[in-house]
């Protein structure tokens, strides 16, 4: 610590399954992180990563401990503490770690140099989510938010609809609430509804996302008002809590915060048709079967999500070929890979009478089945069938 004193902090890192590739998830820092919450999340990157049918397999990592107590120097010496205890746990061709809660591409840089410090090579490809300049890729800021506002358009074409008359409540606004939320408005949806963790907004002729976004970097709360220039004005809204908004009347809602928000508790107060699940796990398991019986469509967030470790990818990509991407280029390979997913997810729904979530967790599963029994199963070997096709 900065007074000369010594503190220890658990830290976890967790390979779930690497049948189809190394395996890849962030490092959170948080005061809340448990070794099950680290492993379920590395499941949960399993499924994402077979969903959009990426190399990876699925990991977590994690560190117990509130970063906002910490000093930036302290914060720097907590992340190369955390890669000298995982540096052989992790490598480019065996586990690519990346940004999560309270982490950030500051602190995979300074990952990144103890690890080639430790290692005495340079490896860019070794972490994702790194400042462009230390290899980074052009569009990872971007990709959750893009990602989930690709499905949403693929979902918007099936049903056939108008956005100028597609009411939006977001929950949530971080960075990919703010990036799905920009571009939804750029498309023309009416984005009525905003909130963090303080509470929410509600207007019923919609905000001006920027100005909105703005004005959280500079108060750090979520106000209502309409920006020009430096020139902000408070603009005619309704004070709500984050409760009442997963109540709204609206068309399509869009839980981008926290996970669990959506449970018995409240699920009969739920009266938005669409739900699209940024966040992980907003929507509980118990509270989706009464949801699907009353016609709700859930798209899951191992879909919704999936396009940063996508982008995630992409730099791995780069960093192994020693080439950078144009962001045209990116966001050009992330709309295939994310429009081919929502495509094969509703397609195996809709053929096998599934839900989406259910859907996405048969694509994913199938993929890695795949890839285990194209390295010849116990029937296979115990069939004689490996004799019969030498």
């Amino acid at each position: 610590m900065d007074d000369g004193s010594m503190r220890y902090f658990q830290g976890f890192r967790c390979h779930y399954n690497d049948v189809l590739g190394p395996t890849k998830g962030g490092i959170r820092f948080h005061p809340q992180v448990t070794r099950a919450e680290i492993q379920a999340l590395a499941l949960w990157m399993t499924i994402k990563c077979a969903v959009l049918d990426l190399p990876f397999g699925g990991a977590k990592g994690g560190v117990v401990v509130q970063p906002k107590e910490l000093s930036p120097m302290e914060l720097e010496r907590l992340s190369r503490a955390y890669m000298r205890s995982m540096a052989d746990f992790i490598g480019p061709d065996s586990d690519i770690p990346a940004p999560d809660i309270y982490t950030n591409s500051m602190v995979m840089g300074w990952m990144v140099d103890e690890y080639e410090a430790i290692k005495r090579v340079r490896a860019p490809a070794v972490i994702t989510g790194k400042p462009i300049a230390l290899g980074g890729s052009r569009g990872r800021e971007e990709a959750t938010g893009r990602g989930a506002y690709l499905c949403i358009r693929e979902v918007a074409a099936r049903h056939n609809w108008q956005p100028d008359k597609i009411r939006v409540a977001i929950q949530g606004f971080g960075i990919a609430a703010y990036h799905v939320a920009r571009l939804l408005q750029k498309d023309g949806y009416n984005i009525v509804a905003i909130s963090d963790s303080k509470g929410g907004i509600y207007s019923d002729k919609g905000f001006n996302i920027d100005s909105l976004w703005e004005e959280k970097q500079n108060s750090k709360q979520v106000r209502a008002v309409y920006c020009e220039q430096s020139v902000c004005e408070l603009v005619e809204h309704v004070e709500i809590s984050n409760d009442e908004l997963l109540a709204l009347d609206v068309d399509l809602l869009i839980p981008a915060a926290i996970e669990g928000v959506i449970g018995l508790h409240n699920c009969d107060s739920i009266r938005a048709k669409t739900i699209v699940e940024v966040a992980n796990g907003p929507v509980r398991s118990e509270a989706e079967a009464s949801l699907a019986e009353r016609g709700l469509t859930i798209v899951p967030d191992v879909l919704v999500n999936a396009g940063g470790v996508t982008v995630s990818y992409f730099e791995w990509v780069q960093n192994r070929s020693g080439y950078p991407w144009s962001l045209g280029r990116v966001r050009e390979e992330l709309e295939a890979r994310m429009t081919t997913a929502v495509h094969e997810t509703f397609r195996i729904a809709e053929s096998e009478q599934r839900t989406l979530r259910n859907a996405a967790y048969v694509l994913a599963l199938r993929r890695i089945g795949q890839a285990v029994q194209a390295h010849g199963t116990k029937e296979y070997f115990q069939n004689g069938d490996a004799q019969n096709s030498a």
